[in-house]
């Protein structure tokens, strides 16, 4: 279950970044697009939820680049996959469906273990008083 798990968080990853280097070449700014219209239901108490996490996560995600791949990477990283936390902690609030909610279980098992790690790299690798990554 590790390796799936490892797998599908690469998998995850890499289709993310794919996603990001495509918006980036087509001249979407993915932090500045609405996402208002997503739903149907925008007063449901999970859209306002959904809503609250996806702005937080796309404001912490937002942050000036050190030049510095390895340190960007984690920071911008960070902020993601706590956002992906969040989100998942709604379906556990709202969802009904099993699958869903084991689902988002696994993410919020997974993506804490990730923040850890990413963590414990970027204490290593930030020079002594670099701000931690917003979250």
């Amino acid at each position: 279950m590790r390796n799936f798990s490892r797998g599908l968080s690469a998998a995850l990853l890499l289709a993310g970044v794919a996603g990001a280097a495509a918006q980036t070449m087509s001249g979407h700014d993915h932090a500045t697009m609405d996402h208002s219209a997503h739903g149907a239901a925008p007063d449901a108490p999970s859209s306002r939820a959904f809503a609250e996490v996806e702005a937080a996560m796309h404001s912490a995600m937002s942050r000036t680049y050190t030049g510095d791949a390895d340190v960007d990477f984690l920071v911008g990283m960070l902020p993601h996959h706590q956002g992906a936390v969040n989100m998942a902690k709604v379906v556990l609030d709202y969802g009904k469906d099993p699958e869903v909610r084991r689902l988002a279980q696994a993410v919020i098992d997974a993506q804490t273990r990730e923040i850890a790690e990413m963590d414990a790299m970027l204490e290593r690798l930030a020079p002594s008083g670099a701000a931690p990554a917003p979250r």
